[in-house]
């Protein structure tokens, strides 16, 4: 009997295997996806993350029965403008796209015009259940937030994401501001998704880069406060820890029940996640005969 992964952490990990720093072949990535798919671990595991300049190549072409009914994520490098052709390519190989996410705005830009011109596309992304507009944690945010609430009580299934790490320490945001951006999007009832940095469950240093990473165990930990109505400073205590312990307890609590406003990750790994998941005890790693 499959060992289940817990309601809590259903689709919490998508598959980001083709992007840095993992970085790995497609060929090689669309085979380890259909046996993460076919794993037991397989509901942690959201869509294979595939950037929209590969789709518009061709290049899922002929690595893809059409009849395995593959799922993606369609990340825009190419600009919100060419999503739509980009996902024409992806019907004839059998391939859904279940979502899109496209960066709306450079850092420092108003991320409003960017985000008037993806709801004006959201009608050309058909059979897409969601979209994410990536946005600057500069200035504009809370107005382009207001506009994708507004925009989903008119139906358009648009979200939030967020970056939370690069190759630039500016690219990490700090505990404060993204307690304020989890606080922000619990306000208004908007789910987000999180990018880039969250390598490993619990806050820490990077002796290779010298950065501090968030963890995903305190990202969730603290996305469970937010949604119990606790402040942004009680969240921000949250991303600051590194005893895993009260991460883990209040994880627990909730492990039979939904995610609460965090949609998931990507992650270049699918197993490094899984594994630290194991080693706290959120999931129990294995398989009975």
């Amino acid at each position: 009997m499959s060992t289940q992964v817990p309601a809590l952490l259903h689709g919490l990990v998508d598959d980001a295997a083709v992007f840095p720093p993992g970085s790995a072949a497609l060929h090689d990535a669309v085979a380890a996806h259909r046996q993460h798919r076919a794993a037991w671990y397989a509901d942690l595991v959201g869509p294979l993350l595939i950037p929209a300049s590969v789709v518009a190549a061709g290049e899922l072409s002929g690595l893809v029965d059409p009849d395995e009914g593959l799922v993606v994520g369609v990340i825009g490098d190419t600009g919100i403008g060419n999503l739509p052709s980009a996902l024409s390519f992806l019907a004839p190989d059998g391939v859904t796209a279940r979502q899109v996410e496209v960066a709306v705005a450079k850092r420092g830009e108003d991320p409003l015009p960017g985000v008037a011109e993806l709801l004006r596309l959201t009608d050309a992304l058909p059979g897409v259940e969601a979209v994410y507009a990536e946005l600057p944690l500069t200035f504009g945010l809370m107005g382009a937030l207001d506009a994708l609430v507004a925009a989903r009580a008119d139906g358009v299934p648009i979200a939030a994401k967020f970056r939370t790490g690069g190759l630039a320490a500016e690219l990490f945001p700090t505990p404060t501001e993204l307690a304020a951006v989890i606080c922000a999007c619990r306000d208004r009832g908007l789910p987000f998704k999180l990018t880039a940095g969250l390598h490993q469950a619990i806050r820490h240093l990077d002796p290779e880069t010298g950065f501090t990473h968030h963890g995903y165990a305190n990202v969730l930990a603290a996305t469970l406060a937010a949604a119990d109505g606790d402040g942004a400073r009680s969240v921000a205590e949250l991303l600051t820890m590194v005893d895993p312990r009260p991460l883990v307890e209040r994880a627990t609590a909730r492990l039979d029940g939904p995610r609460p406003l965090w949609v998931g990750f990507g992650s270049c790994s699918i197993l490094e996640p899984l594994t630290d998941l194991i080693r706290l005890g959120l999931v129990n790693g294995g398989y009975d005969a």
